[in-house]
């Protein structure tokens, strides 16, 4: 990339999240908050110490492995909006697994469960990709209604087959995971636990599936034009199969991980939106999998900064959300400039032809 075109991008990006942090100062105003305050408790609380910054991190996991998902079926050119119901039959299928098979060891259960909320994902990403492939079945609807049929199927789950009996408490759960079916602390008395490294090594997977393999090429070419790919011989509706499949198995793996290391049983709620928000850190990644991990981080950081705020301030914890709501905003629009030729084209001739100018000067 030419720098002058580099330079454009990162001053557009900055631009934006400055005109976002300037409609949340409006809003913080409004309701009679310390914008400064505010911000101060969102960007330094994850870092008061090490027990916060884990909490962070704890929030990042799911995030990152949901937007590792959505970021393959994106670059393919379906977008997933149904990873909360993937999330939801991994969370089923690793349940199932991690409350009954207690005569297995921890190093054969363990990766079991993992691998069954990945099956179970990657077959519920299996149905809207292909109706998108084989019907043209708008993956925006199907995604969506498969949502409340997966949290549909959840609540009986945990209200029938999967029901604790001993619970007396009157909320519907699932009994408690065995202890060889969950996820190790990696520090005692702190929360971080090893769903950190299912997360880098996904990372690590995701990368060189996209941008190393013939399989990574052929979907990013579906994705940047299905006639075109059609035209050089890829079998499109093939890979957004894949795609779809891929994407639904990192959900149900990032369910999987939330109930074996942070939960441990299956409860309403568990998901915690993160299978919407994975959608929004995979776009402000970029789609790509190294930028999605500092996404993740930030969105983790307004995820745990709900409670701060709700805390040491006045402002409402909804704020958190109106600022991810601003974020795709941002993408959006941050998008469509950074791809808009004229406009790099007038940045460049604004700030850059005079150097070119001097330049050639100077070889002549």
């Amino acid at each position: 990339m030419s720098n002058y075109k580099l330079i454009y991008r990162i001053s557009v990006i900055v631009i934006a999240v400055l005109a976002a942090l300037m409609v949340g100062a409006i809003v913080i105003l409004a309701v009679g908050g310390d914008v400064f305050g505010t911000y101060w408790i969102i960007i330094s609380m994850p870092f008061r110490n090490f027990r916060t910054f884990c909490d962070v991190l704890i929030r990042m996991i799911p995030l990152l492995i949901v937007a590792l998902g959505i970021s393959v079926s994106s670059r393919c050119g379906i977008i997933n909006i149904g990873a909360e119901g993937q999330m939801y039959m991994g969370i089923i299928a690793a349940t199932a697994l991690a409350t009954n098979c207690q005569s297995l060891p921890k190093f054969i259960l363990l990766p079991l469960c993992i691998l069954a909320g990945a099956v179970a994902g990657g077959l519920y990403g299996f149905i809207p990709g292909w109706l998108k492939a084989k019907l043209e079945v708008s993956e925006l609807l199907s995604t969506v209604m498969l949502n409340y049929a997966a949290a549909q199927f959840f609540a009986f789950c945990i209200r029938v087959p999967l029901l604790d009996p001993a619970e007396k408490s009157g909320t519907p759960m699932s009994r408690r995971v065995l202890e060889n079916a969950k996820l190790s602390r990696l520090f005692p008395g702190f929360s971080l636990h090893q769903g950190i490294f299912i997360a880098l090594i996904l990372v690590v997977i995701i990368y060189i599936l996209m941008f190393k393999t013939t399989w990574g090429y052929k979907m990013r070419a579906a994705g940047a034009s299905s006639r075109a790919a059609r035209y050089g011989g890829i079998n499109v509706p093939k890979y957004l199969i894949i795609s779809m499949v891929i994407s639904g198995a990192c959900a149900g793996i990032a369910g999987a991980v939330e109930l074996l290391g942070v939960q441990g049983r299956a409860i309403g709620g568990m998901t915690g939106g993160y299978g919407f928000s994975g959608v929004v850190v995979a776009l402000f990644g970029g789609l790509h999998p190294l930028w999605i991990i500092p996404a993740s981080f930030l969105f983790g950081m307004l995820l745990y900064s709900q409670v701060n705020l709700q805390i040491l301030t006045t402002v409402p914890p909804d704020l958190v959300k109106m600022l991810q709501g601003l974020i795709i905003l941002i993408i959006v629009a941050v998008q469509m400039v950074i791809s808009n030729p004229y406009s790099i084209e007038r940045f460049r001739k604004r700030f850059f032809s005079g150097r070119g100018q001097q330049k050639s000067l100077k070889e002549a």
